[in-house]
């Protein structure tokens, strides 16, 4: 990474949600569709570059992800884009730690990884 981007606790993260903060996901389908932070957006890394322009150029952005690697990635990039973006720290298990609003009602934090997805649908009461 070129700039170290700025990180912020789920407390301050849900201040600066209601504050009026984007709060985007950028982990895999699967991932996302696991649990959430209730609100959140969904954009995936991957396809960040090409949707980056969701997201309100006007409002700060929270991104995160499972660890902190991918979210760090793409809140540099938005910065680089010249949106205020900073990383929720711990990503989306520290904000179930301290007891953030998610989504579905049964969140959990998924595995990431190819490997993982194809594990979960196969144990998914609907199946693959």
């Amino acid at each position: 990474m070129s700039a170290e981007v700025s990180k912020v606790s789920p407390e301050e993260a849900r201040r600066l949600a209601d504050q009026g903060a984007q709060l985007v996901d950028v982990r895999a389908d699967h991932e996302w569709e696991a649990g959430r932070i209730a609100g959140a957006s969904h954009i995936e890394l991957s396809t960040l570059a090409e949707r980056s322009g969701e997201i309100d150029r006007d409002r700060p952005v929270v991104v995160y992800c499972r660890g902190g690697s991918r979210s760090e990635m793409a809140a540099e990039a938005l910065a680089g884009e010249g949106l205020e973006a900073v990383v929720l720290e711990g990503g989306l298990p520290a904000w179930l730690e301290q007891g953030g609003p998610a989504e579905p009602e049964a969140a959990f934090v998924a595995e990431s990884g190819e490997a993982a997805a194809i594990l979960q649908a196969r144990n998914s009461p609907a199946g693959p």
